[in-house]
């Protein structure tokens, strides 16, 4: 029953009705306690009973108040009095783009004003995850302020908002249109209106963006021709028109825009059928681009983008066609828009100083341990997060920036590093060895294809994507929506690189920064310059860490923990200008950096938390504790020396990779000794036999590494060992029986050292393909324990250094890290569980392993191939392990609204 004059809902009075529609009756109303005119939407009465009508009346609700737009309705309240739902909204005082379509099509300039205010209504609420799926010149009120898109009944949240409570079939049951005034139709009705539905939605296929793009220019026909795109006598005739003719060009329709004034822009027709392109696939595929389309239609068209807008700034009211009211309003128009250019100008001689960048820290994420990896959106308006809960797995987040509260993506659990698509609607990330992307709003990820190893990962504006796959692998492309990846890039082991990483595609979706991988763990690389199509690219400078490409052509690097950009001159393929800090104290992890900056000039960067400084403890063989802490801070690769009386460890530089110094600490007189000064360059240290050595190589950017021999009581001179190859690789073991180093190459490829006798030589070992790492020669010489494949799927095996070939697999689940103990009877061995495990070795017929068994679980697990977080005794007894801080602390994200301004004010 229709609400009479007077009639209170809560605090409004009813003053008038304005209209009905399917899904509500609409009234004009009085707010009595702000003293406003209102419009109140009212569900009807024969439908507020039924639960499934209701809950898309709340939805509605949800769905409208979260879009903030001077082009979209506002929502104010939602209430219920008695039986009666309601929402209340802004009141516009005009009529429809319908109402004003009956007067025939629009002028050129009215097209181009409004329908760019319709598209960017549309790219706002797309961008915030919501679909309208019932746009059309009824929907569209006409302002004095512009257009206001109206009328989300039929709109399904799709992204950040949540997910729907249905699918299109089962909404379907519901109502034809929800603003055409009917009763609901029979179940399998579609939704929305027919001269405006996509055809992928005449199919009962799910409507997305995409449907709106569709819709939006059928309503542009309509504004430009003053008729429909598609029409027909029956639903039959109009669905066939929709589904297999072509409307005709907008020049060839006589009434048209044209016709009224002159010259048809350059440009338009052709948007308008990449509109209204039958299949999705080939449409325009984001509102936003439509409305840059319109915008650069209306400049060549002689229509500034400026003046295309003016009149919604100035609030002078659309002209009807023709007559001396015409003439008058473009005459008040033209008087506002000289005073609007005299006031920009007064601004503009006053060069105001740019507006400082604001810089905050995003709140805890509820119910993680810690939260790290800030990936700013393309449009700067959510931050994706990767964080840890107590079970220590791992999971992305995503909270707005202008919010407090985060929001776990589903199917992300245990995933490694997450990138969003170009639109901002999905991620992508590998999960075990599969590359998945998932829409951020929630639903079940797909599948793009096998991940070969890797996590890093850029979508680029055209659809490509690039990992970066094993360390030592070149860069790989692939079509985001799956095939088979192809080489992107060579490696230039001329510049002693090994491989390559942290790809980085530039916004043109071609050219792209990475990194030339220089060692294997440490992060450090030559910063590269690569385009889609050439396996060639142009080495820019050296970083510390992962390169990324920021607005305004810059790139940003790390210099230990500080975050640098310098200048990219792309044309020229240098980087100019001198390096910009931006912020000190950068995370680094793993990650080799945790920062990222949006197209729109917002970055994010996490700081360090003090998380990665650790305790060495010695432990029994069930991991329990004997005695007090031994050492802590940043240390790793603790190696017990053969008399088992001292501790030689890494300390690591301020957490930066895997290189460092080299120490020994006396366990007995719990002394602690500098063995190097490298400069924090000394890695992988190990042990000579009689514990009166040690040897380590060193790795200084831009020159060849070298193994270093010194004595363990800092004394003596130091010998140098050129190394098999100008990369980075690390040492693994000092075999007695051999009187052999064991070196491993970047690509895992081990060599036997000969450090005794005259003349330091170097030789493989063996068949050095079929080996990976991690290489240790038992005892007595005749065994080589190692580790092959690649992660996750690897293993430790044995084979046989005399008399005939055999190779055994040990490990029955992943693992890592051999060491021989009891004299060559047995194995202890890092699951990738982070478990570790015992096995016996029985070598007195041939070679016989036992069953591997669990010991206890290290408190650090796997960090790197290079990062050892334990260590034993020569019989398996004593064991020592990097224990984490017992209360750890979480992760510290910083945002800084405006990157432009940030650096602009720190440049020399």
């Amino acid at each position: 029953m229709p609400l009479a004059p007077g009639t209170k809902l809560g605090p409004y009075e009813i003053v008038a009705p304005l209209g009905a529609g399917g899904m509500g009756e609409v009234y004009r109303a009085r707010d009595s306690r702000l003293g406003r005119d209102v419009a109140i939407k009212v569900l009807p009465d024969h439908l507020s009973a039924q639960p499934e009508i209701r809950a898309r009346f709340e939805r509605e609700a949800r769905t409208v108040s979260g879009l903030n737009h001077p082009n979209i309705c506002t929502l104010f309240d939602v209430g219920r009095e008695g039986e009666t739902d309601f929402l209340v909204m802004e009141l516009i005082e005009g009529d429809t783009l319908a109402d004003r379509l009956k007067q025939g099509p629009l002028t050129t300039a009215e097209l181009l004003r409004l329908g760019t205010q319709i598209a960017d209504a549309l790219d706002r609420a797309h961008r915030a995850g919501v679909v309208h799926r019932d746009l059309k010149p009824g929907n569209v009120m006409l302002a004095r302020s512009g257009a206001k898109l109206m009328d989300f009944g039929l709109s399904r949240v799709t992204g950040m908002a949540g997910t729907g409570s249905g699918s299109g079939h089962t909404l379907g049951a519901l109502t034809a249109s929800p603003t055409m005034a009917q009763a609901l139709t029979a179940e399998g009705t579609l939704l929305g209106t027919f001269q405006y539905m996509s055809p992928e939605q005449l199919e009962g296929k799910e409507a997305d963006a995409r449907s709106d793009i569709w819709a939006l220019g059928c309503v542009l026909y309509e504004m430009a021709t003053g008729r429909r795109a598609f029409e027909g006598r029956s639903q039959a005739s109009l669905i066939a028109a929709i589904l297999e003719r072509q409307p005709a060009g907008i020049g060839d329709v006589p009434s048209g825009t044209a016709s009224v004034v002159g010259a048809l822009p350059t440009g338009l027709d052709r948007l308008l059928r990449n509109c209204l392109a039958k299949d999705p696939e080939e449409r325009i595929q984001t509102a936003h681009d439509v409305k840059l389309q319109l915008q650069g239609i209306a400049e060549h068209a002689g229509f500034s983008a400026t003046s295309v807008a003016a009149a919604s700034v100035t609030g002078v009211p659309i002209p009807a066609r023709g007559g001396r009211g015409t003439r008058l309003a473009w005459a008040v128009a033209a008087v506002a828009l000289l005073a609007a250019a005299a006031v920009a100008g007064w601004a503009f001689t006053r060069q105001p100083a740019p507006a400082a960048a604001i810089r905050f820290r995003l709140s805890d994420v509820a119910g993680a341990t810690d939260y790290f990896w800030p990936r700013v959106s393309p449009d700067g308006r959510f931050i994706l997060l990767q964080g840890t809960d107590s079970s220590n797995t791992l999971r992305a987040f995503v909270r707005p920036i202008d919010q407090i509260s985060a929001v776990p993506i589903p199917g992300t659990e245990g995933m490694r590093r997450a990138y969003w698509s170009p639109d901002g609607r999905e991620i992508v990330f590998v999960l075990g060895d599969q590359i998945m992307r998932a829409p951020v709003g929630g639903g079940s990820p797909t599948v793009i294809c096998a991940a070969q190893g890797g996590v890093d990962l850029s979508w680029g504006s055209k659809g490509k994507l690039l990992m970066d796959g094993r360390f030592i692998d070149s860069l790989r492309v692939v079509d985001a929506g799956g095939g088979e990846m192809r080489p992107a890039t060579r490696i230039y082991r001329e510049d002693g690189e090994v491989g390559s990483g942290w790809p980085c595609f530039l916004p043109d979706g071609e050219h792209f920064l990475f990194t030339g991988n220089l060692n294997s763990s440490a992060g450090r690389g030559n910063i590269r310059l690569g385009k889609l199509g050439s396996l060639e690219s142009k080495k820019l400078g050296t970083t510390d860490g992962r390169v990324e490409y920021a607005p305004g052509g810059w790139v940003l690097f790390l210099r230990g923990k500080t975050l640098l950009a310098q200048k990219l001159d792309l044309g020229g393929g240098k980087l100019v200008g001198e390096p910009v800090t931006l912020a000190d104290g950068v995370r680094i992890g793993t990650a080799s950096g945790h920062f990222s900056v949006s197209p729109t000039g917002v970055l994010a960067f996490a700081r360090e938390t003090g998380g990665d400084a650790v305790t060495l403890r010695e432990v029994n063989r069930t991991g329990a504790n004997v005695g007090t802490p031994i050492l802590s801070g940043l240390i790793s690769n603790p190696q017990l020396s053969p008399d088992g009386q001292r501790m030689l460890y890494l300390r690591l530089t301020s957490g930066v990779g895997t290189d460092g110094d080299v120490s020994v600490f006396d366990l007995a007189r719990g002394t602690d000794t500098k063995l190097t000064f490298s400069g924090g360059t000394a890695a992988t240290p190990v042990w000579s036999p009689d514990g009166q050595r040690f040897a380590y190589v060193t790795r200084p950017i831009g020159a060849a590494q070298r193994i270093r021999i010194a004595s363990a009581d800092g004394m003596g001179a130091v010998d140098s060992i050129e190394t098999p190859d100008r990369a980075a690789g690390s040492l693994t073991d000092w075999s007695s029986a051999r009187a052999r180093l064991l070196y491993s190459t970047p690509d895992f490829r081990p060599y036997e050292v000969a450090v005794e006798g005259p003349a330091p030589s170097v030789s493989p070992l063996i068949d050095s393909l079929l080996f990976r790492g991690h290489a240790r020669i038992s005892p007595d010489g005749r065994w080589l324990a190692f580790v092959q494949g690649a992660p996750p799927n690897i293993h430790v095996f044995v084979q046989t250094l005399e008399g005939s070939t055999g190779r055994w697999q040990i490990s029955t689940a992943p693992a890592v890290r051999p060491r021989w103990v009891r004299g060559g009877r047995g194995l202890v061995f890092e699951g990738l569980d982070g478990r570790l495990m015992e096995v016996d070795i029985d070598t007195s017929a041939g070679f016989r392993p036992g069953t591997p068994r669990p010991m206890f679980a290290l408190p650090v697990g796997a960090t790197g191939p290079e990062l050892f977080t334990w260590s034993c005794d020569a019989a398996g007894e004593r064991f020592f392990v990097l224990v984490p801080p017992t209360t750890r602390s979480k992760g510290i994200v910083e945002v800084v609204s405006d990157f432009a301004s940030l650096v602009n004010r720190r440049r020399p």
